[in-house]
């Protein structure tokens, strides 16, 4: 791994260098086990803790397959779904490499008994495996984390509908928290010449989520004007909606935790922001029972700020805690998206706000090829930049998975994988003189 990364660091590497370099015959990786599964039986969410179940393993290098490419790692992220694996929730993503396993000899390498996690990455092409014509070693790349076989015609619209469709290092083996990573090149895209490797590593999954959500046809279809509610607008995936509501002309609304967050949305020039923990928003009297009077409460509030407007669009992730509200504050034949669900996956709503008011829910989950590749091409042009908070170690992985987890955290949190130290990979440093101050809005908080 010494070599690969001397090859990176140096400025006069050439693809027939990093083509001739030799791949180790093993990297290091964080992994959940499948002999741990059941470690965290009869313990609630909250008590299940990320730095017991995530270890940093020797791995072997996985066989390269067709329209498949090796990565060297420079840097990766922690997003929401590396919680779910680390905990086992909503269940133990092993029956995902299972099932992956059994649809061909090529992905039955998958399935095994350790799964290499991560949805995101930045790095640099090391191999290349047969009808790959598209990318070279040596080539910077970020990777979007949708994996499909395409075989079905039902994907060939629009790729998330795929039969097959997964989310690599979610669903698949081999993901971005790792030294390499096993990619289809199909998920490759152009590194941001302006960005370090793990402000680079930061958008991917989130970013391109946010804006089929969002502003996508498949999503929201949001337009100039509309009011826009965001939940954990500050958070990994809120605060990327937030950026493309002001950057499209909506009017975001932000809801917080914290003032430290609401200083943040300010921040990005948001100016309409509602801080849900001051404003003490019990949305539920019990488990069971919601309360439509905190609706109504959290409705007057928004108005307040819209000068009597309700939400057109409803940016929805946080699932059951608040999804009966924000089906009632959105305004008549509004739109609420949902994706994640990350405080539970059974929602309930009073219907007669839904149905005799004319609105609709729309289901979105990560983005097609083209959303993605557009989400990655407005990081690029520096139009929507990383959220980036802090950076962790690889060997800490499992420490900033607990902090997602806890919601300690501030946008995303990246990883350093083969990268040395932060600040590396910058390759436009004109570009990033531009844009340094929202480059580092998340960090200087």
């Amino acid at each position: 791994m010494n070599e690969i990364l001397d090859a990176i660091l140096a400025s006069d590497t050439s693809p027939q260098d990093f083509a001739a370099l030799r791949v180790p015959e093993s990297y290091r990786a964080v992994t959940v086990r499948k002999d741990e599964a059941d470690m965290f039986a009869g313990l609630t969410t909250k008590e299940k803790d990320p730095r017991k179940s995530l270890h940093v393993d020797e791995v072997p290098v996985p066989e390269l397959g067709p329209g498949e490419a090796l990565v060297a790692v420079m840097a990766s992220s922690v997003n929401y779904n590396s919680v779910w694996t680390s905990i086992f929730e909503p269940l133990s993503t092993f029956g995902f490499l299972e099932r992956y396993g059994k649809i061909s000899p090529l992905t039955k390498r998958h399935d095994l008994p350790y799964h290499i996690i991560g949805s995101d990455l930045a790095g640099v092409v090391l191999r290349t495996g047969p009808g790959v014509n598209a990318w070279q070693p040596g080539a910077e790349v970020v990777a979007h984390c949708l994996s499909v076989e395409l075989e079905s015609a039902d994907g060939h619209n629009d790729t998330m509908l795929d039969p097959e469709q997964r989310i690599w290092g979610f669903e698949t083996n081999f993901g971005g928290l790792a030294e390499i990573a096993l990619v289809k090149t199909n998920q490759l895209m152009p590194k941001p010449a302006h960005l370090s490797w793990e402000e680079a590593a930061a958008p991917g999954l989130v970013n391109s989520t946010a804006y089929r959500q969002l502003v996508s046809a498949n999503g929201a279809g949001m337009k100039q004007g509309d009011n826009v509610l965001i939940w954990g607008a500050s958070g990994g995936l809120g605060s990327y909606a937030t950026q493309f509501a002001l950057a499209g002309g909506a009017n975001p609304i932000c809801v917080v935790s914290s003032p430290q967050k609401a200083e943040i949305c300010r921040k990005m020039g948001a100016q309409a922001i509602i801080d849900r923990t001051a404003e003490d928003y019990r949305f539920w009297k019990d488990e069971r029972t919601q309360d439509p009077r905190e609706w109504k409460r959290f409705g007057k509030k928004i108005r307040e700020l819209t000068g009597g407007e309700d939400p057109d669009i409803v940016f929805e992730h946080p699932g059951r805690e608040t999804f009966g509200a924000s089906v009632y504050v959105t305004r008549k034949g509004g739109t609420i998206v949902t994706c994640a669900s990350t405080s539970g996956y059974t929602h309930e709503y009073d219907n007669r706000y839904l149905w005799m008011s004319l609105k609709r829910i729309v289901g979105s989950h990560f983005a097609n090829y083209r959303e993605a590749w557009e989400a990655n091409r407005l990081i690029a042009k520096g139009k929507i930049h990383p959220t980036l908070s802090k950076t962790y170690r690889m060997d800490d992985t499992g420490q900033a998975a607990y902090d997602v987890h806890r919601n300690l955290h501030q946008g995303k949190v990246g990883v350093l994988c083969l990268a040395p130290e932060e600040g590396m990979g910058v390759r436009d440093q004109e570009m990033r003189d531009q844009h340094i101050d929202a480059i580092n809005r998340f960090r200087d908080v």
